[in-house]
């Protein structure tokens, strides 16, 4: 029987993505960072807050988030593990169909207004059509989620970003998965005066060949392709029923399983 293990798109082992939340004109200098590095970043929204309070246009936003992931924020940023349940469907709901009726794709993740959530939020969210939702509790750590409805990131931007970076940019050990996950606020940049920091962040870690840069819902739905990869009991043959590709360590061999195909793996 081959030894198959899961790689991310290429072969490669390491994936980096980036979450920010609330839609701030501080945006415009962080997308343009991202983009300039070739960073991947998934801004979360209050759809009810545009132009308001320092937060992006609606056409401002459109152009700005262009090739990353826009993702939910609920419509105005309320303490959701204290809303009644209508609220709660309401908030996250409506945030939904106004983003996707702007950007012209389905809105399927979160973050947590406020870092707030629950076990019953958590139970409703997949009925809204939410797949994952980030939370603000962070690990140090580069494993992959167990759990995409309390998606942990490994740092905010004000903890260790660079050291956590270096240690990342080392990992090497091609057995594992290891996923980098950086979140915060761009206006924090400016109230901090520091965005020296994020600036020196993507220049050391974009343009890297091993990493692949993705947003929140491109690993979401990678892991889920490859969940749904139907294999031979005696792994000598896939069948991949998704769309995109998938990628396999097959005895250390990189084999692309494009998307409806099926291919012998021994």
């Amino acid at each position: 029987m081959p030894k198959i293990l899961m790689t991310f798109p290429q072969g490669k082992h390491k994936v980096l993505t980036m979450s920010y939340d609330d839609g701030r004109r501080a945006d415009v200098r962080l997308a343009g960072l991202f983009n300039r590095h070739g960073i991947k970043g998934t801004f979360h929204i209050n759809s009810g807050m545009f132009g308001t309070n320092d937060r992006l246009t609606v056409e401002e936003a459109v152009k700005v988030y262009e090739g990353h992931e826009v993702s939910a924020h609920t419509v105005t940023h309320p303490t959701i593990a204290r809303c009644p349940k209508e609220l709660l469907v309401s908030e996250i709901f409506e945030d939904r169909k106004t983003l996707e009726r702007i950007f012209g794709y389905t809105v399927r993740g979160m973050s947590y207004p406020n870092g707030s959530y629950s076990a019953q939020i958590k139970e409703m969210l997949p009925h809204l059509g939410i797949e994952y939702a980030r939370v603000v509790q962070t690990t140090g750590q580069f494993g992959m989620p167990d759990d995409w409805l309390e998606w942990k990131p490994t740092c905010h931007h004000n903890r260790d970003l660079m050291k956590h970076a270096e240690q990342f940019v080392a990992l090497n050990k091609t057995q594992y998965l290891y996923m980098m996950y950086v979140w915060g606020h761009s206006y924090e940049f400016d109230n901090d005066d520091n965005w020296e920091l994020i600036e020196q962040f993507c220049e050391f870690i974009g343009g890297r060949d091993d990493i692949w840069y993705a947003t929140n819902i491109e690993i979401v739905d990678y892991v889920k392709a490859f969940q749904r990869l139907r294999f031979s009991a005696s792994c000598e043959f896939v069948h991949n029923p998704s769309a995109q590709s998938v990628w396999l360590s097959v005895d250390q061999r990189i084999i692309e399983v494009k998307g409806g195909d099926q291919l012998r793996l021994a």
